[in-house]
């Protein structure tokens, strides 16, 4: 056991590139704390243009995070794609072909329908309203059908894939837990608020708000 230990002690760890509040960046921090995976993290300021310094657009041109460096150097972007990549043979990706293809659904209905509404506006209201007010008024409406969705969807089932939590949950998840501070009131949703409250019902769950050590 000993051996093992330092074995664990002196291996490479990934390390995650992320901006705390960020919810693209909680999915993959979730995710690594439900399996219990080590890693090392270094914040960057994507406000202070923190993800578009040299020395961080070597590692992802694309400039944003989250991005994840494996312990072999290569890096991966884009949250939805890093949450696939460590869910493999876990319970968090659906074995059967049908599950698993409901699963990229929903990440990609989170990623193009609920995301730029839901979290654009979050954004605004923390960072911009000074100079981007104006399209809140667009992005409220699409934020509520995208809550629509979610609770049609809920009213039929616990999770979005299966019978079970997986990565399509958390990518929904993080920033639907903070959709109010977008400004959307998430009382006429009882089964999305009944949803968050399953996926905060795990034994390692961390809130967006935790620095990892």
């Amino acid at each position: 056991m000993d051996a093992y230990k330092e074995y664990i002690r002196k291996a490479p760890i990934m390390k995650l590139f992320d901006y705390l509040p960020s919810g693209n960046g909680y999915k993959v921090r979730l995710l690594l704390s439900y399996l219990g995976l080590g890693y090392a993290y270094e914040g960057v300021d994507i406000v202070k243009g923190g993800a578009k310094t040299a020395q961080f657009l070597a590692l992802n041109p694309a400039g944003q995070i989250p991005l994840l460096q494996l312990d072999n150097g290569s890096t991966l972007a884009q949250s939805n794609a890093i949450l696939y990549y460590l869910a493999q043979g876990t319970v968090y990706w659906p074995h059967t072909q049908f599950e698993q293809a409901q699963a990229l659904q929903w990440m990609f209905f989170e990623q193009y329908t609920h995301e730029p509404a839901i979290a654009v506006a979050r954004y605004i209201r923390h960072y911009a309203m000074d100079t981007r007010e104006a399209e809140l008024s667009a992005l409220t409406p699409k934020g509520y059908k995208a809550l629509d969705v979610m609770e049609t969807h809920l009213s039929a089932q616990d999770w979005f894939a299966g019978d079970q939590r997986s990565i399509s949950d958390i990518a929904i998840y993080a920033y639907t837990h903070v959709a109010e501070e977008g400004g959307f009131d998430l009382s006429p949703y009882p089964k999305v608020r009944a949803w968050l409250a399953r996926v905060q019902d795990h034994p390692r769950h961390i809130k967006i708000t935790d620095v990892p050590a």
